[in-house]
C-alpha cells in the first residue's frame, strides 16, 4: 500500500509540476551514505533559485524545472549538502541516487529568506573558521533556563560567564573579546547595540525559541559588513513561515520553580503560494541560580510568507518581553559569610496588611519588538538579488536607588556597610521606608531619603541591507550591497517607587528649585511600551542621541576545480549627535555638533584543496572601526561635550590560517590566528583609592591575540557521534596608554598617568579550552543520550587601574589575579514515542552534573560564582 501510494503521489505531483511549467522534469532518490537509508524530507532545490521540493517516504523526488541545465543542491539536516549537474534530454533527466554523508555543519539544512544578506560560510568555498549548530541542538539543549549563547559554549574560543546574575545577563567572549567586540546578526540584521556594541541577552529571551540555526564564523568570517567582528561573527538565523503545516506545545519545569509552556503553529504553503507561522510563549521562575533573581517573560513569533513567481518574501514580528532581578560581582568575604548563591539586592517589607513581600534593588525590564521582512528575487539564472528591511522599538530600563542609596544608609549595626540585616545580609527595606518617614513633609532632596528609580532607554531603530550577487557561471562571481541605519534613543531616569516618601524635588530641565515630581512607573516591560514619564516627571537626567550609518561593501570570488580566493571590501561612515535636556532646559535643549567618522575593512584570502577532503587557507583582512558613541560622548555634566583626548577610529589587523580534513564520517579542522588591535578605548566604573563611583578610561590600548585552534567531530555510526576541541591561546595588552579617571557623581577629574601595558594578560577569558563531546541513540530513533566535558584554564581578573599605576611606579609588568581552572559536565538525554500518529518528546537536561563550585569571571567590583548544578525537564507534542 505504501507503495501504492508513493506511486500515485509522484505521478500527481509530476502531472502538476509539467503542466505548471511545460519544461521538463529532473527525478533521483536521496539516500543516507554511512547506512543506504532513504532520507524522506531531504531539501532538493535549484541552485539560484526558488525552485524546489523534498523527498517522499522512499527518498524519491521528482522536480520541474524551466532550464535545460543546471544543478541541483540537496541537503538535509545533520548531512553535507550536495551539488549535482543535471542536463535535460528529451524533457527528463535522472541524477540517479544521491549519497549524503553525516556531517556537523547542521545549517545545510535550513532553508532561508534573504540568503543573500544572510553570510552563512555554506556559502562560500573558501573555508574560514567556523562552527554550526543546528535547530535540534538548539532546542535540545538551549531552551528554558539557560542562556542563549550557552549552545555554543562547546565550540572553540567561546567562553561564556556570569550566568549567575539573572536571567539573560550572561556574557560572551571570542578569542577573548567581549561581545562587544563580536558581532551578532539576526537573518543578516545586526543586533549589537548601536551606542556600546553591547548585547543584551535579554532582550532576546525568545531567541531559542524561533532559532532555526547558529553559525559562529571566528576572527575574519565571511561577512560582507563593516561590522565589529575583532572577535568573529554570529549568524543567528531564525525560522520562517514553515512550508509543512503543524506545530507543537511544549511544557518545561527547572530549578528555582521555574515553568515554561510554548505553543506553536504553521499553516504549510497554500497553492497559491501564502504560508503562516506563530509561536507563543511565557514563562517565569523564583529564581535562576542566585537568591533574589526572579525573572518572568513571554516569547512572541509571526511570520507571514508569501512565493511569488521569482520572488519570495517573508514577514516576521517577534519580541520578548521580560524582567529580571540582577545579581552584581561581591566581594569574597561576603561568599564566605552568606553562601555563593548571595545576592545583596533584595530584602523583604512589611505591608500594611503586616505581610511581608519581596522587593528587588536592580531589576531589569525590557521590551523590544523586531519586525524583519525579508525578499529574495531570482533576477535570472545568473543573478539575484537579496534584502532585508528592518525595524525595532525598544521600550524599558533597569531599577536602582536614588537618593541617598542603600549602600550609604546607616542602620545602626556596625557590622554591616549600609541597610543591610547582618543575619541574612538581605536589604533591611523596613529601616529604609523607617528613614524616609523622617524626611521633611516626606519629599526627597539630594542625598536625603531614598527611593527607587528606573533608568529608562527607549530607542527606534531601522534599517535595511541588500545584496546583488552576479554569476558569471565561468568561475567569478561577483557581490555588491549596502548597509543602511537609523537609529534614536533617549535615556532619561523616573520614580519607580517612592519606599513611603510622597515626592522628590528635582530641579532639573530649567524647573524652578522647588519643582516636585510625585509620578510613579511600574518596572514592566509591557506598560513600558506606553507608559514612561513625561519631561516634567523625569529626574537625574534626560538627554537623547542620533546615530545614522551608511554603507556599501563588494565582494569579488573566484573558484575553479580545487582552488578558490576572494576578496572582499566595505566603506561606512557613521554620525553621532547628542541633545541634552536634563543639565540645560526642557524647552531649549543643548545640541552637540555632528561628529562624522568614515570606517574600512578590506580582506581577502585563498584555499586549496590539494587532495580530496584535504584543503587548506589564509586569510587577511585590515579594519578601520569607528568608535562607540559612548566613548564619544562621556560627561554626564553636559552630554553633549565631546571626549578630552579625542577618540579616534580602532585599527585592526587580522591574519589566519587553516587546514581542513574530511574523511568519511569524520571532520576536522585546524585554525591559527593572529589579532593586533590598536588605539582601543576602554573604560569601565570601579572604584579608586576613596573614590566609590569612579569612571576609568584607558584611551590608547593596545592588545595582541595569538591562538590556535583544533576541533573535529566523529560519527563511526549512525547513532554515534564523538566530538572535540582544544584551543590555546596568547592574548596580552601591548604598549602604554594614557589613563583617566573621573568621579561620577559630580564628574570632576580624580587623577590622570600613563602606564605600560605590555606583557600584562588580557583576563575575563579563559586562554587554555579544551573539552569533549557525545551522543549516543541507545534506541534508534527513540531514545538519545548526550554529555558534554568542558575544561577552562589560564583565566585571569579585571585589569586594576590602581594596581597597573602601582606596578608601573615600581618598574614591574603587571598582571591581573589569575583565577582557578575549573571543569563542568553536562548531561542530557530524550525519549520519543509515537501518540495517535503524533510525536510526544520527552526531554531532560542537567547542567554542572558534579555541582562544581568555581569563579567564572572578575570585574572592578569583585567576583562572580558560576551556576551550581541546574537542571530542566521538558514535554513536546508535535502534530
Amino acid at each position: 500500500m505504501k507503495t501504492i501510494y508513493n506511486w500515485i503521489f509522484t505521478a500527481v505531483f509530476a502531472f502538476i509540476s509539467t503542466a505548471a511549467f511545460s519544461q521538463g522534469t529532473i527525478t533521483g532518490s536521496v539516500v543516507d551514505g554511512s547506512m543506504g537509508q532513504p532520507l524522506p524530507g531531504a531539501n532538493v532545490m535549484i541552485k539560484g533559485s526558488s525552485t524546489g521540493t523534498s523527498t517522499d517516504f522512499d527518498g524519491n523526488f521528482t522536480l520541474s524545472v524551466n532550464q535545460n541545465s543546471g544543478t541541483v543542491t540537496v541537503s538535509y539536516i545533520g548531512f553535507v549538502a550536495k551539488q549535482v549537474s543535471y542536463t535535460l534530454t528529451n524533457g527528463t533527466a535522472n541524477i540517479g541516487t544521491v549519497s549524503l554523508q553525516p556531517d556537523a555543519e547542521e545549517l545545510e539544512g535550513v532553508v532561508v529568506v534573504g540568503s543573500g544578506v544572510i553570510d552563512l560560510a555554506r556559502d562560500r568555498q573558501t573555508p574560514i573558521a567556523v562552527s554550526t549548530v543546528g535547530v535540534e541542538e538548539i532546542q535540545s539543549k538551549a531552551v528554558g533556563n539557560v542562556e542563549f549563547p550557552e549552545i555554543l559554549k562547546n565550540t572553540p574560543s567561546v567562553y561564556v560567564s556570569n550566568q549567575a546574575g539573572g536571567f539573560g545577563d550572561s556574557q560572551m567572549f571570542v578569542r577573548g573579546f567581549d561581545q562587544t567586540n563580536t558581532a551578532f546578526l539576526l537573518n543578516g540584521q545586526p543586533i549589537n547595540g548601536m551606542e556600546d556594541g553591547n548585547m543584551y541577552w535579554s532582550n532576546w529571551s525568545g531567541m531559542s525559541d524561533i532559532a532555526q540555526g547558529i553559525q559562529i564564523q571566528r576572527g575574519l568570517g565571511s561577512s560582507k559588513l563593516a561590522i565589529s567582528s575583532v572577535g568573529g561573527t554570529v549568524n543567528i538565523v531564525t525560522k520562517t513561515t514553515d512550508m509543512k503545516k503543524g506545530g507543537f506545545a511544549r511544557f518545561m519545569v527547572g530549578n528555582g520553580s521555574y515553568f515554561k509552556t510554548t505553543a506553536a503553529y504553521n499553516t504549510g504553503m497554500s497553492e497559491n503560494g501564502w504560508g503562516f507561522s506563530f509561536l507563543v510563549d511565557h514563562w517565569q521562575a523564583h529564581s535562576k541560580y542566585a537568591y533574589g533573581t526572579k525573572g518572568q517573560g513571554q516569547n512572541y513569533f509571526f511570520s507571514i510568507g508569501k512565493k511569488a513567481g521569482d520572488h519570495n518574501f517573508n514577514f516576521l514580528l517577534t519580541g520578548a518581553p521580560q524582567w529580571h532581578d540582577q545579581n552584581f560581582s561581591k566581594g569574597q568575604d561576603l561568599y564566605d559569610q552568606y553562601g555563593i548563591k548571595y545576592n545583596n539586592n533584595y530584602g523583604f517589607y512589611r505591608n500594611n496588611s503586616g505581610d511581608y513581600k519581596y522587593l528587588s534593588l536592580r531589576r531589569n525590564y525590557y521590551h523590544k519588538p523586531v519586525l524583519n521582512l525579508n525578499w529574495d528575487w531570482t533576477i535570472s539564472d545568473k543573478s539575484n538579488l537579496s534584502a532585508v528591511v528592518y525595524a525595532s522599538f525598544g521600550r524599558g530600563g533597569g531599577t536602582g536607588d536614588y537618593g541617598n542609596g542603600v549602600a550609604y544608609l546607616d542602620n545602626g549595626d556596625s557590622r554591616t556597610n549600609g541597610a543591610y540585616l547582618y543575619s541574612n545580609g538581605q536589604i533591611d527595606w523596613d529601616y529604609v521606608r523607617r528613614y524616609n518617614s523622617t524626611m521633611p513633609n516626606g519629599l526627597s532632596e539630594g542625598r536625603n531619603g531614598t527611593m527607587l528609580r528606573s533608568s529608562v532607554n527607549n530607542h527606534a531603530w531601522y534599517g535595511t541591507v541588500a545584496n546583488y550577487e552576479y554569476d558569471t557561471q565561468n568561475n567569478f562571481v561577483f557581490n555588491v550591497g549596502a548597509d543602511v541605519r537609523f537609529y534614536k534613543g533617549d535615556h532619561f531616569r523616573q520614580i519607580s517607587d517612592l519606599l513611603g516618601l510622597q515626592g522628590r524635588i528635582e530641579p532639573i530641565g530649567g524647573r524652578p528649585d522647588n519643582y516636585i515630581v510625585t509620578e510613579t512607573f511600574d518596572a514592566n516591560p509591557w506598560a513600558a511600551l506606553f507608559d514612561y514619564a513625561d519631561k516634567d516627571q523625569r529626574i537625574d537626567y534626560d538627554y537623547s542621541e542620533n546615530i545614522n550609518y551608511q554603507g556599501a561593501f563588494g565582494q569579488a570570488e573566484y573558484a575553479k576545480d580545487n582552488f578558490s580566493a576572494f576578496i572582499q571590501g566595505a566603506i561606512s561612515n557613521q554620525s553621532y549627535e547628542r541633545e541634552d535636556r536634563g543639565n540645560f532646559d526642557f524647552n531649549n535643549p543643548k545640541k552637540s555638533e555632528k561628529i562624522n567618522r568614515t570606517g574600512y575593512n578590506l580582506k581577502g584570502g585563498a584555499s586549496w584543496t590539494f587532495s580530496e577532503g584535504h584543503t587548506i587557507y589564509a586569510n587577511a583582512g585590515n579594519y578601520s572601526r569607528q568608535p562607540f558613541l559612548d566613548n564619544i560622548f562621556p560627561s554626564y555634566d553636559d552630554n553633549t561635550q565631546l571626549a578630552d583626548p579625542k577618540v579616534d577610529n580602532e585599527e585592526i589587523i587580522g591574519l589566519e590560517a587553516g587546514y581542513r580534513l574530511q574523511l568519511g564520517n569524520f571532520v576536522g579542522s585546524f585554525n591559527a590566528y593572529y589579532t593586533s588591535w590598536d588605539n582601543r578605548f576602554q573604560s569601565f566604573n570601579g572604584e579608586y583609592e576613596n573614590v566609590a563611583n569612579a569612571l576609568i578610561r584607558f584611551t590608547n590600548i593596545g592588545q595582541l591575540h595569538k591562538g590556535i585552534e583544533i576541533d573535529g567531530k566523529w560519527r563511526p555510526l549512525n547513532t554515534l557521534m564523538f566530538r572535540g576541541y582544544f584551543t590555546l591561546g596568547d592574548w596580552q595588552y601591548d604598549g602604554s596608554s594614557p589613563v583617566y579617571v573621573i568621579d561620577e557623581i559630580d564628574n570632576s577629574p580624580v587623577d590622570n598617568f600613563e602606564v605600560d601595558l605590555t606583557g600584562t594578560k588580557v583576563g575575563q577569558a579563559p586562554q587554555t579550552t579544551f573539552g569533549l563531546g557525545t551522543s549516543i541513540d541507545i534506541i534508534h530513533d527513540r531514545f538519545t543520550v548526550d554529555a558534554d566535558w568542558n575544561h577552562y584554564a589560564n583565566l585571569y581578573g579585571f585589569v586594576d587601574a590602581e594596581d597597573v599605576a602601582s606596578s608601573s611606579l615600581d618598574g614591574e609588568t603587571y598582571q591581573p589575579e589569575k583565577l582557578d581552572a575549573y571543569s563542568l559536565v553536562d548531561l542530557g538525554a530524550t525519549y520519543k514515542f509515537q501518540f495517535g500518529g503524533d510525536n510526544i518528546s520527552i526531554r531532560g537536561n542537567v547542567y554542572n552534573l558534579f555541582d562544581t563550585e568555581y569563579i567564572n569571571q572578575k570585574d572592578s567590583y569583585g567576583y562572580f560564582y558560576g551556576n551550581g548544578l541546574t537542571w530542566n525537564l521538558s514535554v513536546r507534542y508535535n502534530f
